[in-house]
């Protein structure tokens, strides 16, 4: 019966991995991402400071939340783990978009998902999606997954 359930797991594609990886806050670079306040950030800024008399020099990093835009400050030890969200980036063909909002997504392999839900109303790229959506355009859009959070986040139009 385990050998069953272990097939079950590695089927759905969760085969317990993690959400992040471990990385130093010394090896932190602009560009990477990396998790700060607990959010999922991209990192704007690093700058680091000499140690001092009684300390270790210290990483001073800002970032920007990959699915929010907010930004988001830490300062850590250069030694101290911090961590860095694993990032998947997923395109699909926009099938349709229901009255609540909810797009049905088909990726290359022809399957289907209808779980993820359009904010036209406070996001700019949402809105921008519903008009050529509704204007009869075939479009594509990108969705990142971080951290057990999923957004749409970009689109483009299908040239056929």
């Amino acid at each position: 019966m385990a050998e069953q359930h272990d097939l079950e797991v590695l089927a759905t594609g969760d085969a317990g991995a993690s959400d992040v990886t471990p990385i130093q806050a010394g090896a932190v670079k602009k560009g990477v991402y990396v998790v700060l306040k607990g959010q999922p950030c991209k990192c704007v800024d690093v700058s680091t400071s000499k140690t001092g008399k009684h300390g270790h020099a210290k990483a001073n990093i800002v970032g920007l939340d990959i699915f929010t835009g907010k930004k988001y400050e830490d300062v850590a030890p250069t030694s101290h783990t911090m961590y860095q969200p694993v990032v998947v980036r997923s395109e699909y063909q926009l099938i349709d978009i229901d009255a609540e909002n909810f797009c049905s997504l088909m990726d290359d392999k022809g399957e289907t998902r209808e779980d993820l839900k359009l904010d036209p109303d406070n996001d700019p790229v949402h809105a921008k999606i519903k008009e050529d959506f509704e204007a009869g355009k075939q479009l594509t859009v990108v969705v990142l997954k971080a951290m057990k959070q999923e957004k749409i986040m970009q689109s483009k139009e299908l040239n056929e």
